[in-house]
């Protein structure tokens, strides 16, 4: 039989077909399996080429690895493992007396006698109506009780000294510092200032492992930074966040606090802040909180500051500040509009102290200071941290705006002893158009409030009420310029755009108030 009459027949006809047709299907799989074969090796040989060939087929192109917020966190570990046996663990014992008081015990020719040696024992006193039921009975008076607490803190250098805040060990009678690898040992609080929360102590140990100090002027708000400490007792406990502001000013008005969003509970108190270097950028100092613990934000003690502080303490054991001698306040708008500044800024002077430095060289209630040695004073806050750094007795000069003019000052400041270098004299309320209801003040009025001149307030209504004037609010001054009758007062009124600022006196305090007059 010819090949062609088998060719013809159905079933071999179908046999035929369906062998043409697999035979090229199979080549092609095949060829796909060698080349599939090819590319996972190719792909184990160059790092990234998987991702490429997967990226070829799927119709939807992935993010670029540098876009994942995953890859972007960083990692603290290596920092938390060189520098965290640097941190310590601070224990400190203070001892509280407890006395009871006697009542009507009149008769005691001794101011220091011990109720126990009583022969009744009463702690109340013999004249007491309780007398009766301590007849006989000894009474032991209750013993000082210990108060502990606990803080962290940093080594600086290798012979034990250490940098805390002053609040963990100031009045404690007996300090411990318990390093990572348990070891204990009884510290000496070297100084402590209550001012900056800075103290210094030392332990009797050599050779021990610092802390590498950083510069906090080159933090960049939402930076990363690590905080190390011993959060209620739990000792090396790290805590991460970022930068959330910086130069606050806070009570003390002597340190620009770096605020941050880092984790801090009692007990982190003195432990170091490190910026992604490693380097201590700050010491923790406070928190914010409405319920005693963490409510995210947390305040720390800029390095640069501190280890000021702390080489003054060192050396001399106390600290030495330059003092101005001014009450500020800061400047709003209403004030800049009152004072024809361009812009809010700088610190305002509501009062001078008499004889003080800034007295002596010719700052007036009134001024603005807008620059100090050169530097721009965007916040009246930033008036009192940079004085204080200034070592007294240094001549610092200050830019101020009188009269709409700037002019240039030269203060040689004094030392600051426990009054504020400059104080701020806190917030105050702007109201609308002025109303009050005045007059002058008596020659007797005149000596109670040692000053010459003003208008008593003895109603405060409307725009004037709103901005916080109360009735016995003394106005010495409309714009800078000293009134003593009403017709001053209106004078000054009609000639101000938008705000007048009246210079008032409450009991011992001045206080500029805007209020708006249209």
């Amino acid at each position: 039989m010819s090949l062609l009459s088998l060719i013809r027949k159905p079933l071999i006809a179908a046999i035929l077909g369906a062998v043409t047709i697999a035979a090229p299907a199979g080549a092609l799989y095949l060829a796909g399996a060698t080349r599939a074969v090819a590319t996972a090796a190719s792909s184990a040989a160059i790092p990234g080429a998987a991702s490429t060939a997967a990226a070829a087929a799927s119709p939807v192109t992935p993010a670029p690895a540098a876009a994942s917020p995953a890859t972007m966190l960083p990692d603290f570990s290596s920092m938390v493992q060189k520098y965290g046996p640097a941190v310590v663990n601070i224990s400190v014992v203070a001892k509280v007396s407890t006395s009871w008081s006697s009542q009507g015990d009149d008769n005691s020719d001794d101011n220091n006698a011990n109720p126990n040696d009583s022969p009744n024992g009463n702690p109340f006193g013999p004249n007491s109506p309780f007398a009766p039921f301590f007849r006989g009975l000894p009474f032991q008076m209750p013993q000082p009780q210990p108060m502990r607490g606990e803080g962290s803190g940093f080594i600086v250098r290798p012979d034990g000294v250490i940098m805390t805040n002053a609040h963990v060990v100031d009045g404690a009678s007996e300090v411990t510092v318990r390093l990572t690898d348990r070891r204990e040992y009884i510290a000496k609080v070297v100084g402590v200032d209550q001012k900056s929360d800075i103290a210094v102590i030392r332990i009797p140990a050599k050779d021990l492992p610092t802390v590498k100090i950083g510069d906090s002027r080159g933090l960049k708000v939402g930076e990363w930074v690590l905080a190390i400490g011993a959060p209620f007792g739990f000792e090396n406990s790290a805590t991460a966040g970022i930068v959330s502001a910086k130069g606050r000013t806070l009570e003390s008005g002597y340190v620009p606090f770096i605020q941050t969003d880092v984790p801090i509970n009692p007990g982190n108190s003195g432990g170091p802040l490190f910026n992604m270097r490693g380097e201590v950028v700050g010491i923790n100092s406070q928190i914010y909180s409405r319920s005693g613990g963490y409510m995210g934000v947390s305040f720390s003690i800029p390095i640069d500051v501190a280890m000021q502080v702390g080489q003054q303490l060192q050396t001399s054991g106390h600290v030495t500040r330059g003092k101005l001698g001014v009450l500020i306040q800061p400047v709003t708008q209403g004030l800049a509009d009152s004072f024809g500044l361009p812009q809010p800024e700088g610190a305002l002077v509501s009062s001078v102290e008499k004889g003080g430095p800034a007295e002596q060289a010719g700052i007036q209630s009134g001024d603005v200071i807008l620059k100090l040695n050169g530097t721009p004073l965007k916040d009246s806050g930033e008036l009192p941290v940079q004085i204080a750094a200034i070592t007294p007795g240094t001549n610092a000069n200050l830019e101020i705006w009188r009269n709409h003019a700037t002019r240039e000052i030269t203060v040689k400041l004094g030392a600051l002893a426990d009054k504020r270098v400059a104080t701020n004299a806190g917030p105050h309320q702007e109201g609308g158009k002025l109303g009050l209801a005045v007059r002058p003040l008596t020659a007797e009025e005149q000596r109670g409030a040692n000053t010459k001149g003003g208008l008593v307030v003895e109603r405060a209504s409307g725009p004037a009420a709103e901005a916080g004037i109360q009735p016995g609010d003394v106005v010495l001054a409309a714009n800078g310029a000293p009134v003593s009758n009403a017709e001053e007062l209106r004078s000054a009124v009609e000639k101000s755009k938008g705000h007048i600022a009246l210079l008032i006196q409450r009991g011992d305090s001045r206080l500029f108030v805007p209020v708006r007059v249209g």
